[in-house]
């Protein structure tokens, strides 16, 4: 029997969608990432796939295409909710310098750890493989943080989305070096992204006056296919493309900023509003799918057996314990004491596997194990779980407190309330009981008026 005939495949695929939303679901009440059960999902599924199919198909190409497109949908779904405004200007900033800092210095000491450790590995390619595993991955952290603070869930996002942009700039810009005709030093580099940002900002506002003036209702998937476009041919022209998509987010979320004074006459503000709040919802939905059958396929792929090896979990342990030391110093630099949860949110996912099948030929090394990059996946989630739950019982036990305390007071009101109750019951009793009696002035006037007056005696 082909169980992987159209019609089942159909079937699979819709049923996997639907176990991805009950998951999102459990996710919501138990702070687990939603990615951690996908992945274990796709692990089971390997597992039954092997009973029918002897040789599992190579997902390695649909595993690019998806991870490219969730990629471009999660960093648009995230600019779609940054606003740019004067007061967030400093915690932008922070979490920009936070990013950048965690990124180098993690990869700077996971490039050590993997140098020593891998036999014929160069420093040059444990630069490569070591940034893949320095950026945090806003795939899981986006939809696992809406339980925080306001002012905590704005940092994971600005972090996270800052982390993945300029981790893939790091990446693309150390593997340039593998290629002399791609490689074109720290200047290129530079210009690279000034030019970047300049095709940006002008694509984005043509993309905006032309977009509001379309009046078909099929349009948004139009706008998509533009923004998939404009990524894929900056990247044929070696550009970082991701900045494309996150620039032309932050605009359309914040046109006012961008479409001043009398500039704003060229706006059609009811269009541009209804292409906002479509576009969002359709970027969040397109996430949501791509992310789920990413990481469900990602599960499919996994060598189990690569966890059990003694030098792969020895690397990886010190490669997550170097992680949180660096993570633990730059927050206390730059947040200070207040860093739990921040702390252990720092999981590592779709941009890390994305990138890993994308080290060239040239930097490849056969020593190097997988089970490494899997194992750091998984221990960073698991940790950020347990934080996550242990501070959503942390925030319970402070509202149990704070409603023992409402319960206290509305108990200790309600007993003030009974015994002015009581106070004024007593109060009416004893004024009526003074009323019936009679002072004394008022009882000798009264004995006055009972007596009888004597008889006038006759004048002589």
């Amino acid at each position: 029997m082909d169980i992987l005939s159209s019609f089942d495949l159909i079937i699979a695929a819709s049923v996997i969608v639907i176990i991805s939303f009950w998951f999102n679901g459990i996710s919501k009440k138990t702070n687990i990432p939603s990615v951690l059960m996908l992945i274990v999902l796709g692990i089971i599924l390997q597992y039954v796939l092997k009973i029918f199919i002897p040789r599992l198909p190579d997902f390695t190409g649909s595993l690019e295409i998806l991870g490219t497109v969730g990629l471009i949908m999660i960093v648009l779904e995230a600019a779609l909710e940054l606003e740019l405004k004067r007061e967030k200007l400093v915690p932008i900033l922070k979490s920009m310098a936070i990013a950048l800092i965690g990124l180098v210095a993690s990869a700077w000491i996971a490039a050590l750890i993997i140098y020593q450790f891998i036999p014929e590995m160069t420093m040059k390619s444990a630069w490569l493989y070591a940034t893949p595993l320095s950026i945090l991955s806003s795939a899981i952290i986006i939809p696992s943080v809406g339980g925080l603070s306001e002012a905590k869930k704005e940092f994971h996002i600005y972090e996270s989305t800052f982390s993945d942009i300029m981790g893939i700039m790091m990446f693309y810009f150390l593997a340039a070096e593998f290629d002399p005709a791609q490689d074109s030093g720290v200047a290129g580099f530079a210009g690279n992204i000034v030019l970047t940002i300049v095709i940006a900002v002008v694509a984005s506002y043509a993309i905006i006056l032309i977009f509001q003036r379309i009046k078909s209702q099929a349009k948004l998937f139009l706008l998509i296919a533009v923004l998939l476009l404009l990524y894929a041919i900056g990247k044929k022209l070696h550009l970082s493309s991701l900045i494309i998509i996150l620039i032309f987010g932050l605009i359309i979320k914040n046109i006012k900023l961008f479409f001043p004074g009398k500039t704003a006459i060229f706006l059609e503000n009811e269009r541009i509003h209804q292409i906002y709040h479509e576009l969002h919802i359709i970027t969040l939905e397109t996430a949501f799918v791509i992310r789920t059958f990413f990481f469900v396929i990602f599960g499919i792929t996994i060598v189990i057996t690569s966890l059990f090896s003694l030098n792969v979990a020895l690397i990886s342990v010190l490669i997550i314990l170097s992680i949180y030391a660096i993570r633990f110093g730059i927050l206390r630099i730059f947040i200070g004491s207040d860093i739990l949860p921040q702390l252990f949110i720092a999981p590592r996912g779709l941009i890390t596997v994305l990138l890993f099948y994308a080290i060239p030929k040239q930097a490849q090394v056969a020593t190097f194990e997988s089970g490494i990059l899997l194992f750091v996946i998984i221990a960073t989630s698991l940790i950020m779980t347990w934080a996550m739950i242990k501070d959503k019982r942390k925030m319970g036990t402070m509202l149990d407190e704070i409603d023992e305390e409402l319960v206290a007071r509305n108990e200790a009101e309600d007993a003030l309330r009974e015994n002015e109750g009581n106070l004024e019951e007593e109060v009416p009793e004893e004024a009526a009981t003074t009323e019936t009696r009679d002072t004394p002035h008022e009882q000798d006037l009264e004995d006055l008026d009972g007596e009888e007056e004597p008889p006038m005696e006759p004048l002589s």
